[in-house]
């Protein structure tokens, strides 16, 4: 699912969303140079995978947020962690690096990955990308996790 199509699925669903056309980023720290609205709702998103290789996960947080790895492991109960390869960025969600989104999830087709997104997020919107690192949609975070369990991946949200 590419761009376009992101931005079809909503208007599809019904689903309410402001988006920001912009330069490419591949950064938070360039996201935050636009000068983008609604810098609160800006989110960082970690791919990441378990040493063996066999579970993989998206940590979506606020921008200012740090997610330490060792502490994501013993909180959840997963193997050690490392960040995903690009290859497997592209193989398993279809991305580019700097276009990490939980609007990936929709092209895990085998539903390889569990999403956790921050608490701070429940009941507000967050700003992510359509799948493409040239804009910025802000949509309710409860729109994108009803997207996500609908297609059959699990997601938690967990404080960060």
């Amino acid at each position: 699912m590419n761009k376009r199509e992101v931005m079809a699925m909503l208007d599809a669903e019904g689903i309410a969303y402001e988006k920001v056309e912009h330069d490419p980023v591949y950064t938070i720290d360039e996201m935050l140079a636009l000068g983008l609205p609604h810098v609160e709702a800006i989110a960082k998103n970690l791919f990441v995978h378990d040493d063996k290789k066999q579970r993989y996960y998206l940590i979506t947080v606020k921008e200012e947020k740090r997610v330490d790895l060792k502490d994501f492991k013993a909180r959840f109960g997963t193997r050690r962690l490392s960040f995903a390869s690009e290859e497997e960025l592209n193989r398993i969600l279809g991305l580019a690096r700097g276009s990490v989104t939980p609007f990936g999830i929709l092209n895990d087709e085998g539903r390889l990955v569990t999403v956790y997104f921050d608490d701070d997020f429940r009941g507000k919107k967050m700003g992510i990308h359509p799948n493409e690192n040239t804009a910025t949609v802000y949509v309710k975070t409860e729109d994108v996790a009803r997207l996500i369990t609908a297609h059959g991946n699990e997601l938690n949200f967990a404080r960060f």
